[in-house]
């Protein structure tokens, strides 16, 4: 279970977008994170982080897109399902294996 989110979607997606525009322009792009982290009552380096996955996401950088990430951990999950499944099937036969040898009364 994923911890809980400590910002809302929609701060977050405002925060992300307030940057990027503050980014664009070459008169304000210094402290562009600080300033906007200030005015929202965000981590500068939280900020950051949300940014480059937006660029990321968005193709502007290379990188692991949040999709890409999700699709990945669903994998790595039933992988595990999977091998703990597969396990339990080897134990099961090697338990009814070792039944079938034993002589019977």
């Amino acid at each position: 279970m994923p911890a809980p989110r400590k910002y809302p979607d929609e701060l977050r997606e405002r925060a992300t977008r307030m940057t990027l525009e503050a980014r664009q322009d070459p008169a304000t792009r210094t402290g562009a994170f600080r300033r906007v982290g200030e005015q929202l009552g965000i981590n500068p380096e939280t900020l950051r982080n949300w940014v480059r996955q937006a660029e990321i996401d968005h193709g502007h950088r290379p990188g692991i897109t949040t999709s890409e990430a999700a699709r990945v951990a669903e994998l790595e999950k039933e992988n595990r399902e999977l091998r703990r499944a597969n396990a339990i099937l080897r134990s099961a036969s090697a338990f009814f294996a070792a039944e079938l040898d034993r002589p019977q009364r």
